[in-house]
């Protein structure tokens, strides 16, 4: 590949402490270069970016896009594809995606889903909730997701034989390489557990579980499970944190038990998702309020704890989720009315219900303002990573507008005043004068979710990196400016100009492979033989599937943590 140069972009790069500098960027055969090549090396191609904004590629560490909720959240919406106007142009045969068949906002199909992330400028996003019985498919439908680097957690710590060797008090070291062997087998980046024991309770018709609360049936309760994660994965030296989605997910008061669940991992790295839909208090004539400033506290007292925000916006979107037992609970609020409770092999469920967010209802008004609150409360962007839990709170086409609502604090006011009359009056947020820079934007995008995920050669614009870069137009108007950068490369190739795509190449994945004791084998062949559908033998997923499943795509592996910590 030759040596391109983009000249002239005002660089912000949180990783190498690069704050609003003017430099220009070389990339050679993919990855940047030192800038001392281009005195000794003539560039074959100039990009001009005067007067630009340039960071690294988008990172979005928590978007569901593969798997089997997210198939069935495209199929529950079909009128969702049929109206999408750029599916749907004035004149036949012309449209910006061809007519694709599934295109919509609120769930965007495979090929969609990939060109939407790469016209804002986003070359990663990770997929949180893989069912291990469901991995085969959940890469797939990645691998066939254009452009865009990906990755996935697996879920664990409601499936039936980690249940059961808890239960029966087995070897923590057990355990451990039970966890080692589901991240490896599966191809997984890390572990994710959602409502800890708590998919598994409501199969027995246990309708909640708290933190401290016992399993009905297996007597284990959330904060073992959740202890036991923590110290395994940082056993196996695994550089993302345990991923979770607490107890008590959208009920009034959670936010104490969303501190207990913090306190678990007991200094431990811990990281908790979509935290507003966990910082509810019970304060006010309604019985429900912002527990925002409570939770940002918390986190600010526990350097362990990173969280991301799950940020609503509102509009028509559909909630797809492995919590079966809360999305039992909301299927009567589905907006459309229909929904669809799912479960595989006694593994891990999903619920998918559609949900319209409206201006004028006082509970959504209130979501949206708590999620603001965190972002803006939370001293140390590090540790915040921007998400909507797409498309849970909002498509992740709404990162734009996300992005103005933190920068521009005249913005944020004005449609705080569209808002229901009691929420405005409950909130705090018209008194924050805080408003994100450029550098913090890029530290809540780019940097702080590659550090989270030990990507050591993705969101920063140093030397070695890969040329994976998003150049804007500096507009005072941050969402336009956000929606369509005028250059984005991936890989060193420039894939679009203007929102407009110039190519697709096929994305690579990111996993881990933690060392364990293969020993643990004889203990799953033996639960697989007398209990699931698939043979022992076509569980593990191996280098060559994988690349197939993801249509040849990189195998883009992330190393864990050297034995002397990291």
């Amino acid at each position: 590949m030759s040596l391109t140069r983009l000249k002239g972009g005002t660089l912000y790069d949180p990783a190498n402490g690069v704050n609003g500098e003017k430099r220009d960027i070389y990339f050679l055969d993919g990855r940047i270069v030192d800038n001392a090549k281009g005195e000794t090396i003539a560039p074959d191609r100039d990009f001009d970016a005067n007067g630009m904004v340039v960071m690294a590629g988008g990172i979005d560490l928590h978007s569901h896009i593969g798997g089997g909720k997210t198939n069935l959240s495209r199929l529950l919406l079909p009128e969702d594809h049929r109206d999408d106007p750029r599916a749907v142009p004035d004149r036949p045969n012309e449209g910006r995606y061809m007519r694709l068949p599934s295109c919509g906002t609120c769930a965007p199909g495979t090929l969609a889903a990939g060109y939407r992330y790469a016209e804002m400028g986003y070359t990663a996003a990770f997929e949180p909730a893989m069912i291990a019985s469901n991995a085969r498919h959940a890469h797939l439908e990645m691998g066939d997701t254009p452009i865009i680097d990906h990755g996935a957690y697996v879920m664990m710590g409601n499936d039936e034989l980690f249940l059961q060797m808890l239960a029966a008090n087995e070897d923590f070291e057990r355990l451990r390489d039970y966890v080692g062997w589901t991240i490896d087998s599966s191809k997984a980046l890390g572990v994710k557990v959602v409502n800890p024991g708590g998919i598994s309770a409501f199969k027995f018709n246990q309708r909640s579980l708290d933190v401290d609360e016992r399993h009905v049936h297996y007597g284990i309760t959330p904060r073992d499970v959740l202890k036991t994660l923590t110290r395994a994965l940082t056993d196996l030296r695994v550089p993302h944190p345990l991923h979770v989605h607490a107890s008590n997910l959208g009920v009034p008061g959670n936010l104490e038990s969303t501190i207990r669940t913090m306190d678990t991992a007991e200094g431990l790295p811990i990281h908790l998702t979509h935290i507003q839909f966990h910082s509810y208090g019970t304060e006010g004539p309604r019985k429900f309020s912002s527990g925002a400033r409570a939770i940002a506290e918390a986190v600010n007292a526990r350097p362990n704890v990173t969280i991301d925000v799950g940020q609503i916006i509102f509009g028509q979107t559909v909630t797809a989720s492995g919590d079966t037992m809360m999305q039992f609970k909301n299927a009567p609020m589905a907006r459309p009315r229909k929904w669809v409770l799912g479960d595989i092999e006694c593994d891990a469920g999903c619920g998918v219900v559609p949900f319209k967010y409206r201006e004028q209802s006082f509970v959504n008004a209130l979501q949206w303002i708590i999620g603001l609150e965190i972002f803006l409360l939370v001293d140390d962007p590090w540790r915040v990573s921007m998400t909507t839990d797409h498309p849970n709170g909002a498509p992740f086409t709404s990162y734009p507008h996300l992005i103005r609502l933190l920068m521009d604090k005249s913005f944020r006011d004005a449609q705080l005043d569209t808002l229901q009359a009691d929420a405005k009056t409950a909130s705090a947020l018209s008194e924050i004068t805080r408003e994100f820079s450029l550098y913090d934007i890029a530290i809540i995008t780019r940097a702080g979710p590659a550090k989270l995920l030990g990507l050591t050669d993705r969101g920063h614009l140093g030397a070695g990196a890969a040329a994976d870069i998003a150049v804007y137009r500096d507009d005072a108007d941050r969402e336009r400016m956000f929606t369509s950068p005028a250059y984005v490369f991936k890989d060193g190739a420039l894939i679009a100009r203007d929102g407009t795509l110039l190519a697709t190449p096929t994305g690579g994945i990111h996993y881990v492979s933690p060392e364990y004791d293969r020993a643990i084998e004889k203990r799953v062949r033996d639960y697989a033989q007398a209990n699931l559908a698939t043979r022992f033998e076509n569980i593990a997923i191996g280098d060559d599937e994988i690349c197939a499943c993801c249509n040849g795509g990189r195998l883009l592996p992330v190393a864990c943590f050297a034995a002397s910590g990291g």
